[in-house]
């Protein structure tokens, strides 16, 4: 018994330790740019830097822009395969997961490759052009979470019933999709965009490739020129990534005790 106890205790302690201790160093070291004292100069720096700022906001923009585009992309699909369509669910999972298995540095080249200003759809010879075709960079590469959240959600309530329960009120498709189907996974959808958001702030290939002023670029040069500045960028990106998965479970506890409430 106590050996079976010790166990699990001990795999939560090594865990912790191989997470915990090299955030807590990271964060020391970015305390010492101010010799023989800790200081929060890094960080003030950092946020008072005018990169910093542009970057993040054109990152952040891109993020709610794909955000946008895959979950009126995904929440359709996945929607009619759980309706319509069961027996195409393991062609349309085994899709949703190439992103996984080809690497990002493989599609920025074939986006290049296609898409270039010399080609029949030139959409790298513009900036807005090239802003376009990294959201739907974007898009691809948060696919895989976005449809995996979607998908857990709307098996997690009965669809047929409510879609023929709309339909017998003379509901039409769009509001069946919109109005019944939308708030009944509204919780997964803010799952999928949460971790949507986290990958776009810190995806650094296709924005580096197709030479755009993202955050993810701007963090691999401050790396390379300066000492104290990126251990302070990756403390404020792992706070980001991580308020993202809090918001996921404050939405889904709220989403829950609505749920509770109404019955």
């Amino acid at each position: 018994m106590k050996r079976s106890k010790l166990g699990p205790w001990l795999a939560i302690a090594l865990g912790v330790l191989y997470f915990v201790v090299p955030l807590i160093g990271t964060f020391e070291f970015s305390l010492r740019m101010r010799r023989g004292e800790y200081s929060f100069d890094a960080y003030q720096v950092v946020l008072a830097d005018p990169r910093f700022q542009a970057t993040f906001a054109y990152s952040t923009v891109l993020a709610l822009a794909t955000i946008v585009v895959g979950v009126l992309l995904v929440v359709p699909t996945a929607y009619w395969i759980q309706l319509r369509l069961p027996k195409l669910r393991p062609v349309v999972e085994f899709i949703t997961l190439l992103p996984l298995v080809i690497p990002a540095i493989v599609l920025v080249f074939g986006y290049l490759r296609i898409y270039n200003s010399s080609s029949l759809l030139p959409m790298t010879a513009s900036e807005r052009a090239t802003d376009v075709l990294l959201t739907f960079s974007y898009v691809t590469l948060a696919l895989p979470y976005m449809y995996r959240a979607v998908d857990t959600g709307l098996r997690a309530i009965d669809v047929r019933t409510l879609t023929e329960a709309a339909e017998s009120l003379g509901a039409s498709w769009a509001t069946i999709l919109f109005r019944v189907i939308f708030p009944n996974v509204r919780v997964a959808v803010l799952s999928g965009a949460f971790l949507t958001f986290a990958i776009v702030i810190g995806e650094f290939t296709m924005a580096s490739l197709l030479d755009r002023p993202a955050f993810g670029p701007y963090l691999q040069l401050i790396g390379a020129n300066r000492a104290y500045e990126p251990s302070a960028l990756a403390v404020i990106a792992f706070i980001v990534t991580w308020a993202c998965m809090g918001l996921i479970q404050v939405f889904a506890r709220g989403a829950r005790g609505m749920s509770a409430e109404s019955r």
